[in-house]
């Protein structure tokens, strides 16, 4: 199984454009090494050829144009099958508007992402206006298969977002992706505010874990006087701390952890920071737009 990373930061990208945070104000005036970053989205294949993304950023033009295994193939020949989506954030779901020009368009999300999508944002129907969407309901703990001997298994992801939602529906999931040639798989999570044991036990027996890394301390964004919420707040667990991910993840015998969806203010965006250098004594790695494994 193929794995492209074609955006690692959070919402905003790195640097944000109305931001001039220190990291921010690094990345634009090369006073400390660290590098440009797009928002998250991920490219999955088995075979180097048909492509499926976790999640549409509002980036996703310059990330296709930036990979050419996802050029198209003929005159309208894409080789783009599918969307998954984790959540219904504008970060994760505008760049299905851009994709507009496809005549069909496989979207797979779950019923209350659908739902927001569909009758709170109306991005659906917007994007319906241009193009044939065909909806893949997605429903935690069913394995679905992609094709190509690649399949999925989402799993609720505990989440302070859960609160736009009705009571029982699942908002906010994980994706275990499975390459069923080789029985390896990759686990996708870009947003999760608790690491509780059931979502733990998706990550057994992976090989690689693609985890939320939006904020190195719960209140970053409090001490620099950007926001009044924590990261928490915002349904993402922070990195440091006792009892942030990075404790836990850095004990689980997983062949590699990547840190994901950066916030742009997480002092791990500098290369020579103590919080990444950190980050790597643990065993731990912080994705880079273009990073590209093979599971």
């Amino acid at each position: 199984m193929w794995v492209r990373v074609l955006g690692s930061a959070a919402g905003g990208g790195f640097p944000q454009w109305n931001c001039g945070c220190p990291t921010c104000l690094a990345v634009r005036d090369g006073s400390r090494p660290c590098r440009p970053r797009t928002q998250s989205s991920v490219a999955v294949s088995a075979d180097y050829r048909r492509w499926y993304l976790l999640n549409a950023s509002p980036d996703v033009r310059a990330q296709i144009e930036a990979f050419p295994a996802l050029y198209p193939r003929g005159v309208r020949e894409s080789p783009l099958e599918a969307v998954l989506l984790t959540d219904a954030e504008l970060d994760h779901t505008l760049g299905l508007l851009l994709l507009r020009e496809a005549d069909d368009l496989e979207v797979h999300a779950t019923a209350a992402v659908h739902g927001t999508l569909s009758e709170g944002t109306s991005l659906l129907q917007t994007l319906g206006a241009y193009a044939n969407v065909e909806w893949r309901p997605v429903v935690a703990g069913e394995e679905v298969s992609l094709g190509d001997g690649l399949s999925y298994r989402a799993f609720d992801v505990p989440t302070s977002k859960r609160a736009r939602f009705e009571a029982g529906e699942v908002g906010v999931v994980g994706y275990r992706i499975t390459d069923g040639r080789t029985g390896r798989a990759l686990v996708y999570v870009p947003g999760a505010q608790e690491l509780t044991a059931s979502v733990l036990a998706h990550f057994e027996g992976c090989a690689c874990l693609l985890f939320d890394g939006t904020c190195w301390q719960d209140d970053e964004l409090i001490r620099l006087g950007i926001a009044k919420k924590t990261s928490r707040d915002m349904g993402h667990l922070p990195i440091g701390g006792a009892d942030g991910s990075l404790k836990r993840l850095a004990r689980l015998p997983i062949e590699r952890k990547i840190y994901i969806h950066i916030n742009n203010t997480n002092p791990i965006l500098i290369e020579d920071s103590p919080e990444r250098r950190l980050v790597e004594e643990r065993g731990l790695e912080v994705a880079a737009d273009g990073l590209e494994l093979e599971i």
